[in-house]
């Protein structure tokens, strides 16, 4: 039973002992990686990997599930997969070795191999987790062979348990001054050192580590220059008309503030970029290959635009739409600079960190559709995490083929040649938004009080623009709503209806028509491939 115990104990420190070791290794590949290549941590390398290879349904899963935060739940759950294999090469490297070293060994392959795969890696991105991957694999053999040295030891200490004949007198345990020196100076030794080895290492790489993540995400300057920069006054600005925007508790502002605009993208973390140091290039299908700085952006002369964004990955009644005033210049007027041929029907813009969208050629050209090349978002420079200090802002698409962020080129090719990030993911490579309505308010899953309340929200028919929308309460006749006066076609309206709330529950549907007679599709769709549809059905419960 004692060596029993002691297996168990030693199991323990075991564990500890790898996950000192893959703290060791993602510490000094973290210190690395702040020095040669900021891109190559471990951690934010296979978690892209994760959501390149991550099948669209659990993607659609983890944005309803999560919403924004399902980078930091992906993260998390990296997290724990780091713990659970670093305790078993632990403990497999004081059983078997070297089957410990030759798991961390798999591990630092598995990171490099999705370091050096990333779009935009530098040539020593490899360096990083090599390194890593040699510091943790010497900490854990240390660490194993002080480990295996006190549990050799602990173990020859600890008597073989006789049974003694009944007419014998019982056999008492030998203390520790009876047990021969050596083996007493052993096993004390062994842990001494396996101890005083792992609090040294255990420290060292949460102090090393955790300093490189910080100073990783905060020695750049790009945040103090983007609140720094001051942008040219605009040629013309967007004209909010008297009934814009309806006084109604609950209901969603006319413009989105920027800390509450949605995000989804598949940046880990975000990308920060120096205006100064910022190009776009536009090539491919052109008379010639054209390179621009962000103040070649700026000369053009800047213009405000009213827009609303739709993500395909809002659900019918979902929060992932918001509306903004955007600062920048029509596309079209870019692409003009390098001569578009006639046979190309695509732009394939790309991000900083390799993503693609693939836009209609139609959608970027019309004159008549305001496609723009964004650089200030609600009066203010594009915030990081939206864009800055380029992105694409294009009214009537969804963003996957539209509103690239952190926009770097701008390829211009044919859907035939070419295609995007998202597109052999399951989605469609084309992908016009479909018009919508949403209740705010009242809230669903809220009580509330019986009484004259009105029902409000907002409906969205980018580039076309909302005709009316209706309301139907326990399934009755369609009431039409009050509409805001809109501020143009491409950007929501506000609705509200009046309505006697009487004791009990209550069902809400709510549609809409946009300006060419065309009615919002009743018919349930999917995200995938192209987007959900279907009228909100809300419960409202009247105390």
């Amino acid at each position: 039973m004692a060596e029993r115990r002691t297996g168990k104990r030693f199991f323990f420190w075991a564990a500890v002992a790898g996950l000192v070791s893959g703290a060791v290794f993602l510490a000094v590949a973290e210190l690395f990686a702040l020095l040669l290549a900021r891109t190559a941590s471990p951690i934010l390398a296979v978690g892209g990997f994760v959501i390149d290879i991550v099948p669209q349904p659990f993607k659609e899963f983890a944005i309803a599930t999560f919403g924004e935060y399902d980078k930091i739940a992906l993260l998390a759950g990296l997290g724990l997969a780091v713990v659970i294999a670093s305790a078993i090469g632990g403990i497999l490297q004081l059983m078997r070795p070297p089957l410990g070293v030759v798991v961390l060994v798999i591990a630092g392959a598995l990171s490099t191999a999705a370091i050096v795969t990333r779009a935009g890696v530098s040539p020593l991105a490899f360096v990083p987790p090599v390194l890593g991957t040699v510091a943790g694999a010497v900490i854990l053999v240390l660490l194993a062979r002080r480990l295996q040295r006190w549990r050799t030891a602990a173990t020859a200490s600890v008597p073989a348990k006789s049974t003694p004949e009944p007419t014998t007198p019982p056999i008492t345990k030998p203390s520790p001054t009876d047990m021969p020196k050596k083996t007493v100076a052993d096993a004390q030794m062994g842990r001494r050192g396996f101890f005083a080895l792992t609090a040294i290492a255990g420290v060292s790489a949460v102090v090393v580590g955790v300093a490189s993540r910080v100073v990783s995400m905060t020695v750049s300057s790009v945040e103090s220059i983007r609140k720094a920069l001051t942008l040219p006054s605009p040629r013309s600005t967007v004209t909010v008309p008297d009934g814009a925007e309806l006084d109604v508790p609950g209901l969603s502002p006319l413009y989105t503030p920027n800390k509450d605009f949605y995000r989804v993208d598949t940046a880990l973390t975000v990308p920060t970029i120096d205006p100064d140091t910022w190009r776009l290039v536009i090539d491919g299908m052109v008379d010639q290959r054209v390179e621009m700085s962000f103040q070649d952006i700026l000369d053009m002369g800047l213009d405000e635009y009213s827009i609303t964004l739709t993500c395909v990955s809002n659900e019918v009644g979902g929060e992932l739409v918001g509306s903004a005033k955007w600062l920048g210049v029509p596309i079209r007027d870019v692409l003009k600079k390098a001569g578009v041929k006639s046979d190309a029907d695509m732009v394939l813009s790309r991000s900083v960190d390799g993503y693609t969208a693939s836009t209609p050629l139609s959608s970027l050209t019309d004159e008549n559709l305001d496609a723009i090349l964004a650089v200030a978002m609600n009066g203010e420079p594009l915030p990081l995490e939206h864009g800055f200090p380029v992105r694409m802002v294009v009214p009537g698409l969804y963003g996957y083929v539209s509103a690239t962020k952190w926009l770097t080129e701008l390829k211009v090719t044919t859907f035939d040649q070419d295609e995007a990030y998202w597109t052999p993911r399951g989605y469609s490579a084309e992908a016009p938004i479909k018009f919508s309505s949403r209740v705010d308010t009242p809230k669903l899953g809220s009580a509330i009080e019986a009484g004259r309340t009105p029902i409000a929200g907002v409906a969205w028919a980018q580039s076309v623009g909302i005709e009316r929308v209706e309301v139907s309460i326990d399934d009755g006749e369609w009431m039409p709503a009050t509409l805001s006066t809109p501020v143009n076609d491409d950007t929501w309206v506000q609705w509200f209806v009046d309505w006697d709330a009487t004791p009990g529950t209550h069902y809400v549907a709510v549609r809409a028509v946009n300006k060419n007679g065309d009615l919002q599709i009743e018919e349930r769709a999917p995200i995938a491939p192209d987007g959900s549809s279907g009228w909100q059905r809300s419960l409202i419960r009247v105390n």
